[in-house]
């Protein structure tokens, strides 16, 4: 298996020295500066290959292995093969990294807002901080600052009345703050927050699109994109839902091991892959994420591998550190490296630390939410060492 990180680009916090000093060797990065639904250029694409790739006297080389995310519009998700112009679009950029020899695309099919948290520097009992999805914080987000027409189908009395309680005792500070924290989690990981009102309009674009038309609309998509990626050589790795369930009354159609089946049985393309994340499946109780690594093994081309502690009922979570929380991180190891030493040098799985606590001399800087630099080396390490454990140690 090969080691990951995610890099941010040349004004990111986390440098390209600091990647090598963490002991990875594969970059998954991507133009985050190229507006959503505009096709990468070939020249752009070499450029940030370069940065990546050109190795300075006496430093260790790395190499741009996997692009995350090339973001696929909302036209598409909302219609599907009508999108036309978007959907070209796109395939342009996969051809622009696909003539760099980059053969890894990562992307995910989430309505609306990407990951989704309540809060960004939750306080551990170790005093470093984590990302958290508080479900009552979010149901008074959706019910009384939203105020999204019809959300009280959505949750049960008793959810309705917790929501007001944790609401009513919200200073206007904490209402802001949510308020930017959930607004600002849209696709392409860059993007200024929306208002309410845009917000609100967003959301009230997807009216009538249910699950089965969704999952359609994805369907159509991939349709069109796979015999290009196949022909070139490219594997196209589907994230997770994160959280994998409903947001907001939107549909989540990559939730669940069933999910996925649909998928690969509607789209059968070797290049019709997917992106193993444990943080975003572990979520759900029902996930048995050992068996989904081991069904859908040769779909596996990108590993995101981090813990999450599911609280209470199983709706709130936090991030955990890498080997704790409600995953097991040794058997999923098992799985993949059983897959992984079956693959030719050039084909084995790119993994990387997903997440990270805020911690040390990170609790003083300014840092990219989830993507700290000391919480995603003490994950490396621990994975690289369950790895060696195991017989299969990383390149």
């Amino acid at each position: 298996m090969r080691q990951g990180w995610r890099w941010f680009g040349p004004d990111a916090p986390v440098t390209l020295d600091d990647v090598r000093q963490a002991g990875a060797t594969n970059i998954v990065s991507a133009l985050h500066q190229v507006p959503i639904g505009e096709a990468w250029s070939e020249r752009d694409v070499r450029e940030r290959q370069a940065l990546i790739e050109t190795t300075p006297a006496g430093r260790v080389p790395l190499t741009w292995s996997v692009v995350e995310s090339i973001p696929i519009p909302d036209a598409v998700k909302r219609t599907g093969k009508k999108a036309k112009a978007e959907i070209e679009a796109w395939i342009a950029s996969l051809e622009a990294v696909a003539a760099c020899g980059i053969r890894i695309i990562c992307y995910n099919f989430m309505p609306v807002v990407d990951w989704t948290r309540t809060e960004l520097d939750f306080i551990t009992p170790t005093g470093a901080t984590a990302m958290r999805f508080d479900h009552e914080r979010f149901a008074a987000f959706d019910l009384f600052v939203l105020e999204r027409p019809g959300a009280e189908a959505d949750y049960s009395p008793q959810d309705m009345e917790r929501a007001r309680a944790v609401f009513d005792g919200m200073t206007k500070e904490e209402v802001a703050e949510i308020t930017r924290i959930i607004t600002s989690a849209l696709p392409g990981s860059t993007t200024e927050p929306l208002t309410i009102a845009a917000f609100r309009e967003r959301l009230e674009s997807y009216r009538g699109v249910d699950s089965r038309r969704f999952r359609q609309h994805l369907i159509e998509f991939l349709e069109a994109v796979t015999p290009v990626a196949e022909a070139r050589g490219v594997k196209l790795t589907l994230h997770p839902d994160d959280p994998p369930r409903p947001l907001f009354g939107l549909p989540r159609i990559a939730s669940t091991a069933e999910d996925y089946a649909q998928l690969f049985d509607a789209v059968p393309s070797p290049a019709n892959g997917m992106c193993y994340c444990t943080g975003s499946l572990g979520v759900r109780a029902d996930n048995d994420l050992p068996e989904i690594a081991g069904r859908f093994a040769s779909r596996i081309h990108f590993a995101h591998l981090r813990a999450t502690t599911r609280e209470g009922d199983g709706r709130s979570f936090h991030e955990s550190a890498h080997l704790e929380g409600d995953v097991n991180m040794v058997d999923v190891l098992k799985e993949l490296v059983a897959e992984d030493k079956k693959r030719s040098a050039g084909e084995t799985i790119v993994f990387r630390p997903d997440h990270g606590h805020r911690m040390l001399d990170d609790l003083k800087k300014t840092v990219t939410p989830g993507y700290p630099a000391i919480g995603r080396l003490r994950g490396l390490a621990e994975l690289r060492g369950i790895l060696h454990a195991l017989g299969a140690p990383p390149t």
